[in-house]
């Protein structure tokens, strides 16, 4: 059978990657491996993460954690070289645009390995963020590039990746969400903070252009204050945040004004406090695509995305990165009605499997007859 090596490192690349080793898995063509490169990582929120998903427990467990991305990359690079020196995987699966993304890429095309890259094409023309730099290098070094959206084929053909190498299959991160969104609802997490269901604005920022500068994260915080007063706000603030606003004493600000400040949540509680909200403002990619499959109204805080099928097709509103902007956010007066983005349809793992399907087996076919 075709031995196909899936690296995740961060949260979103579980989500993503959870519908295709379930559907590859119903084919019986297939032996799976799964690296955890531990690039973010926390023991309680990796149990919940696996158990919500129905994840399979990983294989392999680099634990290189957080760090510099020239640091991080290469502890990755390394740990998950070895791993493919040891298994000779036909494949490596990545996903997203993680620095763990591109350093398995790497490691696996420089071992002459094929890579396979779901979401591929995604483009916010911003070099200045470290995603957009692995986004492109990571579809550069691929054979198989599966997109999520029509504009990404456009994106790709323009870097002049042959077209067929790219496969438009849709978007696996809303398979897991369909398959957890009736449980997510039932469990009403907004009632365990006293928020009014439709009325509330669900807050998630941790981009480095947005929390590492402590001016511009001081503005910030009193946006949110001000937004505090004219409506509930809950925020669940990521460790390095909370880290700085502990340190600035804008945590206080934030708590003082009312905003819940919450730990991070496992993926069923986050998903059901997204159902329930009445707006959401994020600087989160991940977060765009949900609010528009839920139907929520989204406001990116940043003057670009790489998603913009979200825009033209889903619930998203990109406000642009001026914290002044922030106060004027409000919860939609309609209750959500879930955008209809083609592919977007909870079959998207199918079709991937479908794809490796049909390439490996041809192969196996070629080589029996040799």
């Amino acid at each position: 059978m075709t031995l196909l090596v899936h690296a995740v490192g961060a949260r979103p690349n579980f989500v993503k990657m959870a519908p295709v080793v379930e559907a590859l898995d119903r084919t019986g063509r297939f032996t799976q491996l799964i690296v955890h490169t531990g690039q973010h990582y926390d023991a309680r929120m990796s149990e919940e993460v696996l158990a919500d998903l129905s994840f399979p427990e990983p294989n392999y467990f680099l634990g290189v954690g957080s760090g510099e991305h020239g640091e991080q990359t290469a502890k990755v690079l390394a740990g998950f070289e070895r791993i493919l020196l040891d298994v000779h995987p036909d494949a490596v699966v990545v996903a997203g645009d993680v620095n763990s993304t591109l350093a398995c890429a790497l490691a696996a095309s420089k071992l002459g390995i094929e890579v396979i890259h779901l979401e591929s094409g995604l483009r916010s023309g911003d070099w200045s963020m470290p995603e957009e730099v692995n986004r492109v290098l990571t579809d550069r070094l691929s054979d198989v590039l599966l997109t999520h959206s029509p504009e990404a084929l456009d994106n790709l053909v323009s870097e002049g990746i042959d077209t067929d190498r790219v496969h438009y299959v849709g978007n696996t991160m809303i398979d897991s969400l369909r398959r957890c969104e009736k449980q997510a609802r039932a469990r009403a997490a907004f009632n365990d903070y006293g928020l009014p269901q439709y009325a509330y604005i669900l807050v998630t920022l941790h981009r480095p252009a947005n929390v590492d500068e402590p001016m511009r994260l001081s503005q910030i915080v009193t946006a949110l204050t001000e937004l505090a007063a004219n409506c509930p706000v809950v925020f669940p603030v990521h460790p390095r945040t909370r880290a700085r606003l502990q340190g600035s004493g804008d945590l206080d600000r934030l708590e003082l004004a009312g905003v819940h400040c919450i730990e991070p949540l496992a993926y069923l509680e986050f998903l059901s406090l997204q159902a329930g909200a009445g707006a959401i403002l994020t600087d989160s990619g991940g977060v765009q695509e949900e609010a528009s499959a839920l139907g929520v109204s989204c406001f990116t805080f940043r003057p670009n995305t790489e998603r913009p099928v979200t825009v033209s097709h889903g619930t998203n509103v990109l406000l642009g990165d001026d914290p002044s902007l922030i106060s004027c956010v409000q919860p939609s007066p309609w209750e959500p009605t879930p955008s209809a983005i083609p592919l977007w349809d909870g079959h998207a793992g199918q079709r991937v499997a479908e794809v490796l399907v049909e390439r490996y087996a041809a192969r196996q076919l070629v080589a029996v007859g040799a």
